[in-house]
């Protein structure tokens, strides 16, 4: 399985830390040696770094790791692949324009049947599940939602019910973003966590590297990290349950949906 790591801050903040121990699982302490990717909203704009390289040998993962690039939102991706080459082209995270946004997406997980799912305005570069499925969601979207809604929590309400049709196809766990709300989805595994006052000293799981928090933040600051496995072992994480999504803006959780038991 892939991994993903995003995060929703309220104040433009860097990545470097989790992603310092978040590249090791990408062919070090995790087998996941088929490309990463990265994706930066930033001061209005958006920016991509993708390779289909292990990022642990990564230069491009190491420049990251090293340059602060501030950021509200962040979505990340490690790949092991299922369906589709080791190649640039199926690498995430993917993207496309709504509205006049860039929508970014990444998956981990893999599904059954996905060649059916019927694609209208999008259509996917390479060969994998994950983008088909985005195309196909976003298409969903953009066809009931053809401007922006006035609410945005039908929009959140329609995405839960179409994640929960993906996850009737296998594993479907999701970042996705448009710059304005990051939204996790959890078919089987993701977990989060949110910094604030008073913050404290963190420890990483996959590499030896501690930060004092509260040396690099102000009172104000709210930053949450989501994670298919917490990539802290001092913290306290707190997992998602299967069929959960979370809106995100601002560092904080702004809706909550959970998948109906019949």
């Amino acid at each position: 399985m892939c991994e993903l790591l995003g995060m929703s801050a309220n104040v433009p903040t860097d990545i470097c830390f989790s992603f310092a121990g978040f590249l090791h699982r990408g062919g070090g302490t995790g087998p996941h040696r088929d490309g990463w990717g990265i994706a930066f909203y930033e001061e209005g704009g958006y920016r991509e770094f993708r390779d289909p390289h292990p990022s642990v040998d990564s230069p491009i993962a190491r420049l990251i790791s090293d340059y602060p690039i501030k950021s509200h939102v962040v979505i990340s991706h490690i790949r092991q692949a299922n369906v589709g080459g080791v190649r640039l082209a199926n690498t995430h995270p993917f993207t496309r324009e709504m509205w006049g946004r860039p929508w970014c997406y990444a998956h981990n997980g893999q599904l059954e049947g996905w060649q059916t799912l019927p694609l209208s305005f999008y259509t996917p570069v390479g060969a994998t599940d994950s983008e088909h499925a985005f195309c196909w969601l976003l298409g969903e979207l953009r066809r009931d939602f053809p401007e922006p809604p006035v609410a945005p929590e039908a929009l959140w309400q329609c995405l839960h019910r179409l994640c929960e049709r993906l996850r009737g196809l296998g594993v479907f766990n999701l970042l996705m973003s448009d710059g304005i709300y990051l939204y996790s989805y959890c078919s089987t595994k993701l977990a989060h966590i949110t910094r604030r006052a008073p913050f404290g000293q963190a420890e990483l799981s996959d590499a030896e590297l501690t930060v004092n928090f509260a040396e690099h933040t102000t009172t104000n600051d709210v930053v949450s990290v989501i994670a298919t496995e917490p990539l802290t072992h001092n913290e306290a994480w707190e997992r998602m349950v299967p069929g959960e999504l979370l809106v995100w803006s601002d560092g904080e959780v702004k809706a909550r949906y959970q998948a109906v038991i019949p």
